[in-house]
């Protein structure tokens, strides 16, 4: 079986680099393209050195679309704007599109969909199996509860990240809101602040923390009258979520057009 040829957008960024790193060190995989924006100071850098390993002649560059041309797959950890564009340029090309951008908009998403009407899309807040299984976890744990336990979630990351609450919190939060059998966009709660009276039954609320270079930590709490139950994933690489993009477009290789999440490719999916 020939490698399977991968894309890495805004492979100068921290996980463009740990994906470079990760193909490298990938069997059958190959890295057949490294992208990022117009007027970035990287294009024209050597990918490999950008992500601490020897040159691999895989230079940075802006255009897209002839990469994609002769690719299977591109990996995709960019901003809105950027993955938008691209899952267009996918559904194009017919290569698969692995996106693990967060911070989207319902339009955005909407564009996304579209798209996987003409391409293999895999799309999630976060790729590793430990948070994806402890989705799972809290939308069986909040269809088992009643209302009587109020539903908090919890999540910290690095001082660089620019979007809140992060994916994953919505992740867990879009689990707990299906176990519940309601809509998380009119059941959360974000940004406390003031005199904000009792908390609402039902809601589900979030908090975001912001700090140093926490890869990523996330808690689901259920509060209850005299008991809590905790949900915790800790993250101390990115090498995690870089080792599950990899797995996701080896699962997305040859799949029909569609729209599909971890769950899809963990198998973990009702």
């Amino acid at each position: 079986m020939p490698d399977i040829r991968l894309i890495v957008a805004g492979a100068g960024g921290r996980m463009g680099r740990t994906l470079v790193r990760a193909i490298g060190e990938t069997p059958g995989l190959m890295l057949a393209g490294a992208t990022e924006g117009e007027g970035s100071p990287l294009l024209g850098q050597d990918s490999g050195v950008l992500a601490g390993l020897p040159p691999n002649r895989v230079v940075v560059t802006s255009e897209v679309h002839p990469l994609a041309l002769a690719a299977d797959a591109i990996l995709d950890f960019t901003v809105p704007a950027a993955t938008v564009r691209l899952a267009a340029l996918a559904a194009e090309t017919r290569i698969a599109h692995i996106i693990g951008t967060t911070g989207m908009s319902a339009a955005d998403d909407a564009i996304v969909a579209e798209a996987a009407k003409k391409t293999a899309i895999m799309k999630s807040g976060n790729m590793s199996l430990g948070v994806n299984l402890l989705a799972v976890m809290t939308q069986r744990v909040a269809q088992a509860l009643g209302e009587e336990f109020d539903i908090e979630i919890v999540e910290m990351h690095h001082n660089k990240k620019i979007d809140a609450p992060s994916g994953t919190a919505l992740l867990f939060g879009e689990a707990a809101a299906a176990g519940r059998k309601v809509d998380l966009a009119t059941h959360s709660e974000r940004g406390r602040d003031g005199h904000t009276g009792a908390r609402k039954v039902g809601t589900i609320g979030f908090a975001s923390l912001r700090g140093g270079n926490v890869a990523g930590e996330h808690s689901v709490i259920f509060a209850g009258a005299d008991e809590r139950i905790e949900l915790t994933h800790k993250s101390t690489d990115r090498m995690i979520f870089a080792r599950g993009a990899l797995r996701a477009a080896q699962w997305a290789h040859g799949r029909p057009p569609g729209l599909y999440s971890m769950l899809d490719v963990l198998g973990l999916k009702d």
